[in-house]
């Protein structure tokens, strides 16, 4: 395909140099020969020939240099033109022309998504804070070094299921919400017994931190039976 290009453009310049080299007269004849042989070529075929893109590059830029430059241009184009209809060939300029204007748009369309270590943020200020809406959480977030939108934070919220500030208050005024927010400060504690191989019994008291799920012993003893603990 790239040889075949590259041969067509030679024969283009040797073309445009040979035309060139020509006396009017000469011109003349030469148009006249080549029009009668397209005519036969036009009565034997039915529709104009398949070529590629680049064969037509040229003969629309031929063809439009014809037209602005004739007095008649659509009698000059029809008359010239014999393979394609004037307007085909017109059309295959429009196409190149829009090609050479048309605006690629590079990557993804729309806004661009939000970092993810500012929507972790985002849904960690709004389930600590359930009453506030998206003009103060993008206070509470400016605070902590952030920026971000009401409409960021509206996006963000809204691709977890997170309500907004009414319904969020509600539904962040449960036991669970109570206790996932301050789960980093509860220490849950128990007591329990257990039965060694000799048979004595050691009481437990043991602590577990929420947040690391820690056990922490605080108490193991023995008691005779005549003690309280």
């Amino acid at each position: 395909m790239f040889c075949r290009f590259v041969l067509f453009i030679w024969e283009f310049v040797l073309d445009v140099a040979a035309v060139s080299r020509l006396a009017e007269g000469e011109k003349d004849l030469e148009i006249l020969l080549l029009r009668q042989q397209l005519r036969i070529v036009e009565r034997r075929q039915e529709r104009g020939p398949q070529i590629p893109r680049w064969q037509k590059v040229p003969l629309a830029v031929v063809a439009v240099r014809l037209k602005q430059k004739a007095s008649h241009s659509r009698q000059a184009l029809e008359d010239s033109i014999r393979l394609f209809k004037p307007a085909t060939v017109i059309g295959w300029h429009r196409e190149a022309v829009r090609r050479k204007w048309t605006y690629q748009q590079k990557g993804e369309p729309g806004r661009p998504p939000i970092d993810a270590e500012l929507e972790q943020w985002i849904l960690r200020v709004a389930r600590d804070n359930p009453d506030l809406g998206y003009d103060k959480l993008k206070g509470e977030l400016r605070k902590l070094g952030w920026r971000a939108s009401p409409t960021t934070i509206r996006t963000g919220l809204l691709r977890h299921d997170i309500l907004p500030a009414p319904e969020r208050s509600r539904q962040g005024s449960s036991w669970r919400t109570f206790l996932n927010h301050y789960k980093e400060q509860f220490l849950a504690c128990d007591f329990m017994t257990v039965e060694t191989l000799t048979l004595q019994t050691l009481y437990i008291l043991f602590f577990i931190e929420k947040c690391l799920r820690c056990c922490w012993c605080s108490l193991s003893l023995t008691l005779s039976s005549n003690q309280s603990i």
